[in-house]
C-alpha cells in the first residue's frame, strides 16, 4: 500500500481519497529546503545553481492552496501521456480534463514520499508554480524536476541525484511530463 494508507488502497492512478499524497505547504518549509531532502539511490536532491528565486515561483492564478501547513493533493500523476508537450499547451488542456498542475512545492513534497516518480526518461514539470514578473505577465520559466545527469554545473558528484530546476515555458521535452492533481483538501 501507500504510505498512510492501508494496504488495500488503490493504486495512485485510480483517483480515489485513498491515493492522496501529504503535500507541505511552502510556507511551512520553503521549498528549496524540501527538495533537499528528497533523495534517489542515496544522493540528495539540489536547486540548480541558476535558480535562486526559487521562492518567487507561486501558485498560478488557478490554484488557491489550502490555508494549512500539510494538506492532501489525491490523484496525482506525472503526466506521461503529455512528453513532448509545452507548458503553455499543457496547462489549459489539463484543466480542460479537470485537473490543476502540481507546484513545485507539491512536485518535491510527492519526491519525499515517493522518490520512484523520477525514472530516466520519464520525469516531470510543476506548471502549477510560476514567477510574476514586475511588469506584469510571466517569468519565461517554468519549475521541472528530473534526475540530473551531473554535467556542468550540476557537478559530476549530482549524478542520479533528484534534481529541482527550470525550463523555457514554450520549449518541447520528450522527457518530461506535467505533474497534476485531481484537488487538494485542507484539515476539516
Amino acid at each position: 500500500g501507500h504510505a498512510g494508507a492501508p494496504d488495500s488502497a488503490a493504486p495512485a492512478d485510480s483517483g480515489t481519497e485513498s491515493a492522496a499524497l501529504l503535500a507541505v505547504h511552502p510556507s511551512l518549509v520553503p521549498t528549496s529546503r524540501l527538495a533537499e531532502l528528497t533523495r534517489r539511490e542515496g544522493k540528495a536532491g539540489f536547486v540548480v545553481v541558476d535558480m535562486t528565486d526559487l521562492a518567487d515561483f507561486t501558485p498560478t492564478d488557478d490554484i488557491t492552496l489550502p490555508d494549512a501547513p500539510l494538506y492532501l493533493v489525491r490523484d496525482v500523476t506525472r503526466g506521461d501521456d503529455m512528453l513532448g508537450w509545452t507548458p503553455a499547451d499543457a496547462h489549459p488542456e489539463l484543466l480542460a480534463r479537470g485537473r490543476t498542475p502540481l507546484t513545485v512545492s507539491e512536485g518535491v513534497s510527492w519526491l519525499l514520499q515517493q522518490p520512484e516518480a523520477l525514472e530516466p526518461g520519464a520525469c516531470f514539470m510543476c506548471i502549477g508554480s510560476r514567477k510574476r514578473k514586475t511588469t506584469g505577465g510571466l517569468d519565461a520559466r517554468t519549475p521541472a524536476l528530473w534526475i540530473s545527469g551531473g554535467t556542468g554545473r550540476d557537478g559530476r558528484e549530482n549524478k542520479g541525484a533528484p534534481k529541482l530546476g527550470w525550463c523555457w515555458a514554450k520549449n518541447h521535452h520528450t522527457w518530461l511530463g506535467f505533474a497534476s492533481t485531481a484537488g487538494r483538501r485542507g484539515p476539516g
